[in-house]
């Protein structure tokens, strides 16, 4: 990976971004991983590093992909974390291939004052056949952005209050909307990044999700080019 990657920031949403802060092995990593039964070591990637690299992810061969890893700072809405952080637990005791390959650690609202909360471009319509899903937008999105600015500054206001008043900031927080930014150290395999992935950018994912999804597929696009464009290829059904 190029060093000029290391602090590359995408940003989602309106306040949101993923930056890249360390990375660990590259292209050649997982072929040399399962090269070692043999003591074999590849220095260039070339083809046949390529036809071993998708052989290896088209048969589940995972565990070589668990040696790239990527360090990241992650700004989101605390939904968007409640979402993200099922797949540091489900990795770890519901998938076929359970790895504990992850560390994440959060911002503290007992610690600091929240400042930063999601806006969304539009207010989507509940789709009518899908319980859990948006399609389209409200008719009236004037009246949907007011409610939404109402309800997200009365709760602002009263925690703004309320610590002003001095009250803990471990309570106070209690109060505050799930709009609100929260932000993350996450350390994450290959292999994990890319469940990630798969399943949130997909189309019955949330849409803030989905985004968050996309952009970190840009980055493992620029850091793993080859084994993400693999990956990919197997995998995905739409490859950019």
């Amino acid at each position: 990976m190029n060093e000029k990657e290391l602090g590359n920031i995408e940003k989602v949403l309106d306040k949101g971004y993923i930056e890249v802060v360390d990375v660990l092995g590259d292209d050649l990593t997982p072929v040399n991983a399962a090269r070692v039964s043999f003591g074999g070591r590849s220095d260039n990637f070339t083809d046949k590093d390529r036809r071993l690299s998708k052989y290896l992810i088209k048969h589940k061969h995972f565990s070589p992909f668990r040696h790239q890893h990527v360090m990241m700072i992650i700004k989101a809405p605390e939904f968007v974390m409640r979402q993200w952080y099922k797949h540091v637990v489900g990795i770890e005791t519901t998938s076929d291939h359970p790895t504990k390959d992850h560390a994440w650690n959060e911002i503290s609202g007992r610690y600091v004052e929240y400042t930063d909360f999601y806006m969304p471009k539009n207010f989507r319509a509940q789709s009518d056949d899908n319980k859990q899903a948006s399609d389209g937008i409200v008719e009236d999105q004037n009246e949907a952005e007011k409610l939404w600015r109402e309800s997200q500054d009365n709760s602002i206001s009263a925690y703004d209050k309320m610590i002003g008043m001095g009250m803990a900031k471990e309570q106070a927080r209690s109060i505050l909307p799930l709009t609100v930014y929260t932000q993350v150290w996450w350390t994450a395999s290959f292999q994990s990044i890319m469940n990630f992935i798969e399943l949130r950018d997909e189309a019955t994912a949330q849409v803030e999700i989905q985004e968050y999804a996309r952009a970190l597929k840009k980055i493992m696009l620029k850091i793993f080019p080859e084994t993400t464009k693999l990956w990919q290829e197997v995998y995905w059904d739409t490859p950019e």
